[in-house]
């Protein structure tokens, strides 16, 4: 039975084949296999034979980083995410991962669980590492540290979904997210919503900021409608929290948006302890698929985007600067999809539970 490539046994355990072994099992210079690995001109075919022989035999397969000290290549890029656990940007970074998969690199992929200094920590390392270009989906866009290595990177980068003015160079991949959110606040005013609230995300982020400015720019168009934003984190303790206060206050809305599908989470274990029943009491609205959400009835009413697609199209970006083209930005389209989490409001709210949790 072979052994795994690049892996011999030494004593009875397991170990790396090094490139000495090639040399002293084909009887040469560690510098003649060193020159057949990296195809210089000057080798006799039958020295390449002998070398080729023992590597077969052996199974050594040659390091990423000795190869990179001779060509200055290192075929790998560098992916930031905020936060992996998220199932969007698991499906971002799978479609990416495939695209440059495809062109020989390979994807080194950091997770910052929305922490600038970590995300900062991440981007050093993947300098040191020499990953040829960048893709980042910052956690705070215009944190300093981030903004000034990623200036100072030397590499292409291409953001996805966000917006720093402070970098120029790099190319984008970002999402109208107001022509989803206009969509599904029109709808809810046609039901007869005067009252809507929006369960944001971050501030420091371009998606965040969108929906909220989309959100204010729809509701001054439509005579009588109000909007009330509670902005947070992308997490469950967040969308619990502001969907208790905006649902305990006064002037209470009728109609809620969750800000993504880490804030749905949230918004529906709050309104599990509410004497709310959608659609019945509440409308429903989500920003993004959620994985369970196919199991929720009514189905829920969704700003959906194209995500696999933003993977790929940051990847084809990424590639194109690699090629020396230079930085370009795009901007994917969101949609609407109506369902049953949204009809008409209740003639009078259900009553409010003591704000006391």
């Amino acid at each position: 039975m072979a052994s795994d490539p690049g892996f011999g046994t030494r004593g009875g355990r397991p170990h790396r084949v090094a490139i000495r072994e090639v040399a002293e099992h084909a009887g040469v210079a560690v510098s003649s296999v060193s020159r057949v690995i990296s195809g210089h001109p000057d080798v006799s075919e039958t020295m390449r034979e002998k070398v080729m022989k023992a590597i077969d035999e052996l199974g050594f397969v040659p390091g990423l980083a000795a190869q990179s000290i001779r060509t200055g290549a290192t075929k790998t890029i560098g992916f930031v995410i905020s936060d992996i656990r998220n199932p969007l940007l698991a499906e971002i970074a799978h479609a990416a991962e495939t695209r440059l998969r495809m062109r020989g690199y390979t994807l080194l992929m950091m997770s910052s669980l929305h922490d600038p200094e970590l995300e900062a920590d991440h981007l050093r390392r993947l300098a040191q590492h020499r990953v040829e270009g960048l893709l980042v989906s910052v956690t705070d866009e215009q944190n300093p540290e981030t903004v000034g290595l990623l200036a100072r990177a030397g590499v292409p980068v291409v953001l996805l979904d966000r917006d720093i003015p402070d970098l120029p160079t790099a190319s984008a991949a970002r999402f109208d997210h107001a022509g989803g959110l206009t969509a599904a606040v029109r709808h809810l005013a046609d039901l007869g919503h005067r009252s809507i609230g929006l369960v944001g995300g971050s501030p420091h982020t371009r998606p965040s900021r969108e929906r909220e400015q989309a959100l204010h720019r729809v509701v001054a168009e439509l005579p009588g409608v109000t909007a009330r934003v509670h902005g947070g984190d992308f997490a469950k303790e967040h969308g619990a929290k502001a969907t208790y206060a905006l649902l305990t206050g006064e002037d209470r809305p009728t109609a809620l948006i969750a800000g993504s599908n880490q804030i749905l989470v949230g918004v529906l274990s709050a309104l599990a302890e509410l004497p709310y029943e959608i659609p019945r009491d509440l409308s429903l609205v989500t920003c993004d698929d959620a994985p369970m959400a196919a199991f929720l009835r009514p189905r829920l009413a969704t700003i959906r985007r194209d995500v696999a697609r933003i993977g790929r199209e940051s990847a084809d970006l990424l590639l194109e600067a690699l090629a020396g083209a230079p930085p370009r930005s795009i901007e994917l389209p969101t949609r609407f999809d109506r369902a049953g989490s949204c009809a008409a409001p209740p003639p009078s709210p259900p009553p409010s539970p003591s704000p006391d949790r």
